[in-house]
């Protein structure tokens, strides 16, 4: 019998290895289309790899370490199982699953610089990424093969992901669209949230919001802190105007893994837990229990620019 302890969310994929990754998401999508029809998402996730190494002409390497590869990755797969998790009740046409797949590749490329942009990280971009993302979809469309049709909708989701966004202000060219665009904005908050290091990745989200300049972090507890608040509005976004396609990923934890789990939330909830514990004790300083905080340090020197 399986304990919770076996059946954590990290323990299913190697998150840690892109290559894993996609093929992860390849199974599943070819459990509900044809597998020629994979092959753009496959294209394009070899060229945001590039794009991200600093290896995809006029643009430099990711200088954001929260707003990483990793974190595009982490997105991509949870878009494609709450896909899969929604397919017997509401599923996509192959198309549309497609251009999902590929916002959620591009949705973040808004914090990429250009190479001839030197100056700090692409954290200050923080507060107009989402649109930045957009153009460079937009500018960069012939090098992933897309038709204008795709652009635009792949813009559409990628909008989806703004932390304030009104979907009503959004004009989806259908309600399908507009599912899509709500699993990928979900996809966005459950990949970053649930990363068995996102506590410890909050400080590399400190640095991004300080250098972003954005009011209300002064120190790297005051994200922390905040967080909290930021779980509660985000729970309501995704019962709320996302409309609760995080749900979705029960299904399909259960279909593929026979795990009748929202495996996704369970973890989510103990990093939240253990969040309100390290705020309550202000006995030891906070670092001592983030366990792999050392780690984040020596690894991961503050930038100063």
């Amino acid at each position: 019998m399986q304990t919770q302890q076996d059946i954590q969310l990290s323990r299913l994929v190697d998150t840690g290895q892109p290559e894993s990754i996609i093929q992860e998401v390849k199974q599943i999508f070819k459990a509900l289309y044809p597998i020629s029809f994979f092959s753009p998402v496959k294209k394009s996730f070899s060229l945001a790899k590039r794009l991200f190494h600093g290896k995809f002409p006029g643009y430099l390497a990711c200088t954001t370490e929260y707003h990483d590869f990793t974190h595009t990755t982490d997105a991509l797969l949870a878009a494609a199982r709450l896909a899969d998790g929604g397919s017997n009740t509401r599923p996509l046409s192959h198309e549309l699953c497609v251009n999902l797949l590929l916002a959620a590749l591009f949705h973040d490329t808004g914090y990429i610089q250009e190479s001839w942009d030197r100056e700090g990280t692409g954290a200050k971009y923080t507060s107009n990424h989402v649109e930045r993302s957009i153009v460079f979809v937009q500018k960069n469309a012939p090098a992933f093969n897309l038709e204008d049709d795709d652009t635009a909708i792949i813009s559409r989701l990628i909008r989806c992901t703004g932390l304030n966004v009104d979907l009503d202000t959004i004009e989806f060219a259908s309600d399908d669209e507009r599912y899509a665009g709500c699993i990928l904005g979900t996809a966005d908050i459950l990949g970053q949230m649930s990363d068995r290091a996102y506590l410890e990745k909050l400080i590399f989200l400190y640095r991004e919001f300080k250098e972003a300049g954005i009011p209300g972090f002064n120190t790297e507890f005051d994200i922390l802190r905040k967080t909290i608040d930021f779980y509660e509005i985000t729970l309501q976004r995704l019962k709320g105007s996302y409309g609760g396609v995080y749900q979705n990923a029960r299904v399909h934890f259960n279909r593929r893994f026979g795990i009748d789990e929202n495996l996704y939330m369970n973890a989510i909830e103990r990093h939240i837990a253990y969040l309100r514990k390290i705020i309550e004790d202000d006995t030891t300083n906070f670092r001592h229990k983030l366990k792999r905080g050392s780690w984040i340090h020596e690894t991961h020197p503050v930038n100063h620019h």
